[in-house]
């Protein structure tokens, strides 16, 4: 049970970190515009070593920004449950901290997956055909691999939740 919650805790604090780092950087989008090279972020966009902040008020940069600030709250509160999870005491006995844990790490895969999803199925629509030469860049893999990484925290707390339940309902009634 306890290699299970520590394995999720890993991908827990590792998916978190990297939310934080896709969010906050400004390479999800490369292209080339007048001859040169110039990137974009969920915040800023940055051409001719110059950057600037997104003062468009764009819905699907609105929607991707508040689905991956809430993938990352989701992610910090369900590591707060999940290292709550490795001590016994508890005050509700019909509660189980493992099993927040994991529904909190899901929480957070949907809504970084709905960020995901937004952000690709516009910038393939829409910003592919206005820039020739452009591809997603590390910021927006990191996104993914984020998205990942608290997938799988859910699984491994999921599965020691299980076992615990095993072990209860094993016991002297």
């Amino acid at each position: 049970m306890y290699s299970f919650m520590g394995g999720g805790l890993f991908c827990a604090i590792v998916g978190n970190i990297l939310l934080v780092v896709s969010t906050a950087t400004d390479y999800w989008m490369q292209y080339r515009l007048s001859g040169n090279y110039a990137h974009q972020g969920l915040w800023r966009y940055c051409m001719s070593n110059k950057c600037y902040m997104q003062t468009d008020s764009i819905a699907y940069w609105n929607a991707t920004r508040a689905f991956m600030i809430l993938s990352g709250m989701s992610c910090f509160a369900g590591i707060i449950a999940g290292i709550m999870s490795f001590s016994h005491f508890s005050s509700f006995e019909r509660f189980n901290r493992s099993f927040a844990a994991g529904i909190m790490f899901f929480v957070s895969t949907f809504f970084v997956l709905l960020g995901m999803a937004i952000y690709t199925g516009v910038t393939i629509n829409f910003l592919g055909k206005r820039f020739g030469d452009w591809r997603f860049s590390w910021s927006y893999i990191l996104g993914w691999v984020a998205m990942l990484m608290t997938f799988f925290a859910g699984i491994f707390y999921m599965c020691a939740y299980r076992m615990c339940e095993c072990r209860r309902g094993n016991g002297p009634r």
